[in-house]
């Protein structure tokens, strides 16, 4: 008896099963919309940590971040998640490498061992409120000197001079800004 190609729904059904799979070893930051998988223990379904010693801290960071962010750029749509990694196994595990923190659209941000500061967690909520407004795919065709330049100017980060190009995209971004205002930010920015 000679088998047949398998009927396109049972190759969808293989693909639907397939792809998250790989899509969970090989991208590793898309882990951030299931973070107990990897070990860390969650407050509630936006905070979480690996260290649960550290959960207040955890706790008090995003607490600051969520009220600073909404004042300058308006409300959150969604609540965002944030995984708060106190070792870089952690940070690892969720492909951190050597940046200090990440955001993945609106799904969550990841905080790696040197980022607990208020202004690196407000940083990446800024992306978190980039992606609500300007839409996660839309988000990669804008220019950096918008995308992180927002992020650094308007978390006040302390660092002067920061190191290039994060500086001169810092100074571009608040150019732009100044001449755009907070009023007209989003409109400006979705026509970037």
């Amino acid at each position: 008896m000679r088998l047949g190609r398998p009927s396109l729904k049972v190759r969808l059904l293989v693909m639907l099963a397939v792809v998250p799979l790989i899509t969970w070893f090989a991208v590793k930051p898309v882990r951030v919309v299931a973070p107990k998988l990897v070990g860390v223990s969650c407050l509630n379904a936006s905070v979480c940590v690996d260290d649960p010693t550290r959960l207040v801290e955890a706790a008090g960071l995003y607490a600051e971040a969520v009220a600073f962010v909404p004042e300058l750029l308006g409300p959150f749509k969604s609540k965002p998640r944030v995984i708060f990694c106190a070792t870089q196994a952690c940070a690892d595990a969720f492909g951190l490498g050597a940046r200090a923190a990440v955001t993945v659209g609106t799904w969550g941000t990841v905080i790696g061992p040197r980022a607990w500061e208020s202004f690196f967690v407000r940083h990446e909520l800024i992306h978190h409120a980039q992606a609500e407004r300007i839409g996660t795919l839309r988000l990669l065709f804008k220019p950096q000197w918008f995308v992180e330049g927002m992020a650094y100017a308007l978390s006040q980060d302390p660092r002067q001079p920061l190191t290039e190009p994060f500086e001169s995209q810092r100074r571009r971004f608040l150019a732009w800004y100044g001449a755009v205002g907070k009023q007209g930010l989003w409109q400006a920015a979705r026509e970037l």
